[in-house]
């Protein structure tokens, strides 16, 4: 199977130049996303997201809004942060398929998974989420959409409240054309509900929130960072060869666990020396995470992340 040069980079662990910085505000002005849809591997594209938090410059696309042309239909992974990217990526679909879109599966509960969903469900389009992502949109629902329209102004238009119809709770097989998909909780990680989407026959993983490598990952109150690096074993046993990680440029595995299992042992080491110096919440803030500077979102996660891993473990 031929790769793209940059994909093949990056499965090679060979410096690239980012493009998805930060500092970057729209690769594709032409369009409300980010930047335009590209094929990672055949039949399996993904319109790569900044690598920043939502804005109005990035329209709220900051992760990866993917899909895969079956040969019997279309599977989009995310909803989109907003109906207005929603309806944008079917645009892109369009413009590479006549096949329909038959299934939208939501990566988590967030706003960029699920709040475009009410642009898929007018096009009788199913959705399908884990039941914990799905009971945290209810739960947070009016909280993530007000965000999302102060930030995004007039480019919120359209967007409602539109949860998924389809639930499940372990694992959901889909076979549609020439795919075998397994939709699979692997147990606590970043936000309730998490999901990878596997496609064995393909040795390639769409991660979801599970793996970071270009960003640094956020870890919320509700992030189980000690379940995470248990739930990671599941994720590494897999042994893709192709990443699609939640948020940043197709990779592989090496380089998601050096940014996500690796970083989470590290600063969880670093607390834990803390903590056994009967160190406070508000040295916390400042222990060293130099190694991670050259991510983007450093600055605006990593005193966060580190003194939410200081109130986890202060308990465990």
């Amino acid at each position: 199977m031929r790769l793209p040069i940059a994909l093949a980079a990056l499965l090679a662990n060979v410096s690239l130049p980012c493009v998805a910085s930060e500092q970057i505000p729209d690769q594709y002005p032409q369009s409300v996303l980010y930047a335009k849809p590209v094929e990672v591997i055949p039949h399996v594209w993904s319109a790569i997201g900044a690598t920043a938090p939502p804005t109005y410059e990035n329209s709220g696309h900051n992760n990866n809004l993917s899909f895969i042309v079956t040969g019997d239909g279309v599977i989009v992974i995310n909803g989109g942060a907003a109906y207005l990217l929603a309806k944008a990526l079917h645009e892109e679909i369009r413009e590479i398929t006549d096949e329909p879109v038959k299934l939208v599966i939501n990566e988590n509960g967030q706003g960029h998974a699920m709040l475009g969903n009410a642009y898929w469900a007018e096009q009788g389009v199913a959705i399908l989420a884990h039941a914990e992502a799905a009971e945290e949109f209810e739960d947070r629902g009016p909280q993530i959409l007000a965000r999302m329209e102060n930030y995004n102004k007039e480019k919120s238009a359209g967007t409602v409240l539109q949860g998924p119809s389809e639930t499940f709770d372990e694992e959901q097989l889909i076979e549609m054309g020439r795919f075998r998909i397994e939709v699979r909780n692997l147990g606590p990680a970043h936000s309730p509900g998490d999901i990878v989407v596997w496609l064995p026959d393909q040795s390639l993983v769409i991660s979801g929130d599970m793996a970071f490598h270009e960003r640094l990952l956020p870890i919320f109150d509700d992030t189980d960072t000690a379940g995470w690096l248990e739930s990671w074993e599941d994720f590494e046993a897999l042994e893709a060869t192709y990443v699609i990680p939640g948020h940043g440029h197709p990779t592989n595995m090496d380089q998601v666990r050096r940014y996500t299992k690796d970083y989470l042992v590290y600063l969880r080491g670093q607390v834990g020396k803390l903590l056994e110096d009967g160190g406070s919440l508000e040295e916390a803030y400042y222990v060293d995470q130099s190694p991670y500077t050259h991510l983007d979102t450093f600055e605006q996660l990593a005193t966060r992340n580190a003194g939410r891993v200081y109130e986890q473990m202060e308990f465990e």
